[in-house]
């Protein structure tokens, strides 16, 4: 497992869009992805689950990978957490 902390800086949070946009991203690997917020693993390759976590921007997050493509799942995974989700 790797895993690494970031904070949400899209002025949204994970609204529906960037949500939708790190699922899809996330299900290009094959790796269990999570997000650990206010204590509590999010499934993030689930668009509902990830929904209805209200995270919201500033939030500091876990992002979690486990599996084959671990390393890459987690680099992805910053990155777009650190672009913005696309609204930046």
């Amino acid at each position: 497992m790797v895993s690494a902390k970031t904070k949400v800086i899209n002025p949204q949070g994970l609204h529906m869009r960037p949500a939708q946009l790190f699922v899809t991203e996330m299900n290009k690997y094959q790796s269990e992805v999570s997000i650990v917020f206010n204590g509590k693993p999010i499934n993030a390759k689930s668009i509902m689950n990830l929904m209805a976590s209200c995270i919201k921007q500033g939030s500091e997050i876990e992002i979690q990978c486990t599996g084959e493509q671990e390393a890459e799942a987690l680099a992805a995974a910053v990155k777009l957490v650190e672009s913005g989700l696309g609204d930046m």
